[in-house]
This record gives structure tokens, C-alpha cells and sequence, in this order.
């Protein structure tokens, strides 16, 4: 199924302004927790290059990802709980990795401190509150306009003149090391 998100960004904390207009592949297994964190991830990480990969179709790829012009991966960026191992990997192979965590980010710290993680302090965790995504899954529809606003951490979706808001934090996957 393809989903159409037409948003409206305004990322003051990053200082990203501009519209979006995306064409979201569903897979069949993929859940409306996951779709929907896959969409905030794209349009609160976005960046020119940002791009959705096959993601669930295709196990050795992230959500989504930026690549750079010889076709290295520059930014990798998870959607949900991925092992410890894919982290590893993803760390040694990019300049960035981060993981936009929609259910029990502790669970994934916890697995994650019992294994070896390259760069683990550097790797950022996104931890998306279940609430919000409670709230926007019954507007969720095969075309969907969002006016997206986040400021000092706070996230504001207005969807069908209903405004969602939330703190979105973002944690270090482990400790810096002492």
C-alpha cells in the first residue's frame, strides 16, 4: 500500500523549514506504529539526500539513509529495535548512526550494553512516545497532511485541525565511556 504524506516542516531546533511531499511504500508486516515513526523519522532527520530505502524488504539496509556521491552511506538511520549487531556494523561502515525507537528504547539500551557496539556513545537513540503515536494512527489515511513543528524538543502534528503534541528525546545508546 502507498501512503502520500504531504508536510508542512518547521524544525526550529534545527532550523529546517520547507514542505515535503512523500510517497510512502508499506510493506505487509509493517505495523502503523512503524510506518508512522518512519515518517516522523524522515521529516525530523531531513536533509538533503535523506531517502527512504527498502528498508524491510531489504534486511542489509537501514529505513533510511544518506548516501554520498561515490554511493557511501553517510547517515544511517533505524526505525524500531534492530540487534546489536547491525548497530556494530552500521557504526563501523558511517559517519552517523541513529535509531528512532517507537517501543521500549530501555529494552534496546539493555541489549545493547550486553554486546559490543562500535561507537555505541555516538549512536543516538529517538525515543518516540507511544502517546503520540496513539493519537495520529486514527488520522492516518492513504493521504495525509501534516503541518510539523518541533521547538526545544516539543513535537506539534496538526492533523485535521487537531494539534498532537509530544517531547521527542534523544539519548546516547550507552554511556560516553569514563
Amino acid at each position: 500500500m502507498l501512503h502520500r504524506f504531504e508536510i508542512r516542516l518547521a524544525d526550529v531546533d534545527r532550523g529546517v523549514y520547507t514542505d515535503l511531499d512523500l510517497r510512502v511504500a508499506r510493506h505487509p508486516s509493517e505495523d502503523n506504529p512503524y510506518l508512522l515513526t518512519r515518517v516522523l523519522a524522515f521529516a525530523l532527520e531531513h536533509k538533503d539526500g535523506l531517502a527512504f530505502s527498502k528498508g524491510l524488504s531489504e534486511a542489509d539496509e537501514p529505513a533510511l539513509w544518506v548516501k554520498s556521491g561515490d554511493g557511501r552511506i553517510v547517515d544511517w538511520i533505524e526505525v524500531g529495535s534492530p540487534a546489536p549487531d547491525r548497530l556494530h556494523r552500521a557504526s563501523k561502515a558511517c559517519q552517523r548512526v541513529a535509531v528512532w525507537c517507537h517501543r521500549r528504547p530501555d529494552l534496546l539500551q539493555q541489549r545493547c550494553a550486553k554486546e559490543k557496539v562500535h561507537k555505541a556513545e555516538q549512536i543516538q537513540v529517538v525515543k518516540v512516545p507511544g502517546d503520540l503515536l496513539a493519537a495520529l494512527e486514527p488520522k492516518l489515511d492513504r493521504n495525509n497532511r501534516w503541518d510539523l513543528s518541533r521547538l526545544e524538543g516539543r513535537v506539534t502534528v496538526v492533523v485535521d485541525g487537531e494539534a498532537i503534541e509530544a517531547a521527542i528525546d534523544s539519548v546516547p545508546l550507552s554511556p560516553a565511556p569514563e
